[in-house]
């Protein structure tokens, strides 16, 4: 499936490693992110993968690749990877509340506070489309940018988040674009403060 048997170095770097768990784990990493990469090359196409387990707490099991030709792929997939783990979540808090034998749900206490995770993406979708805006100095399409929008964010929260950035710049006076009025929140189109809409 690795097209090669180029992967094996990584688990030989773990194996000498002292934390071998440690350096499984990176190893396991690394192999993802170099066959999403080798992926990429070779399909020509905007690769992405995503970690999948059975509970918070465990190392992936597999991870969710998905290729598309399209960034209108990328911000469908991960607007929908982040929709998914909201209702893993929901689901499997439900599952242990109704377990009558549970004195509390694990789930609620292992689950980052959702209002949290959204205030940090916030701000740092915000920091994300300023700089885009300072690199580019000209209107930027939000789906044509999707990695660089969303970042480390990127399958965690959901494209209302990149709406209420806009509208934090525009309440900081960084954009005269205000998110209003386009109904899909990938077509907005963010403006330098210096040129007129």
């Amino acid at each position: 499936m690795c097209g090669g048997t180029w992967w094996r170095e990584y688990f030989a770097d773990a194996s000498a490693a002292a934390d071998k768990d440690g350096a499984a784990e990176d190893a396991i990493e690394a192999v993802a992110s170099e066959y999403a990469r080798r992926l990429a090359r070779r399909m020509g196409m905007l690769v992405q993968s995503v970690p999948v387990s059975h509970s918070p707490r465990k190392r992936a099991v597999y991870r969710l690749v998905f290729a598309t030709r399209s960034q209108y792929g990328l911000w469908v997939f991960g607007d929908t990877v982040a929709r998914a783990r909201d209702e893993w979540w929901k689901t499997l808090q439900s599952r242990e509340e109704s377990d009558d034998l549970a004195l509390f749900s694990m789930a609620s206490m292992a689950r980052p506070d959702p209002q949290e995770v959204e205030n940090r993406a916030l701000s740092k979708i915000a920091d994300n489309l300023e700089k885009l805006l300072l690199l580019t100095r000209r209107p930027i399409k939000l789906v044509d940018h999707t990695l660089e929008v969303f970042g480390d964010f990127y399958g965690q929260v959901t494209e209302p988040v990149v709406r209420k950035a806009v509208r934090l710049l525009h309440d900081q006076g960084k954009t005269p674009s205000d998110g209003v009025g386009v109904r899909k929140i990938r077509e907005i189109t963010v403006r330098p403060k210096d040129l007129a809409a």
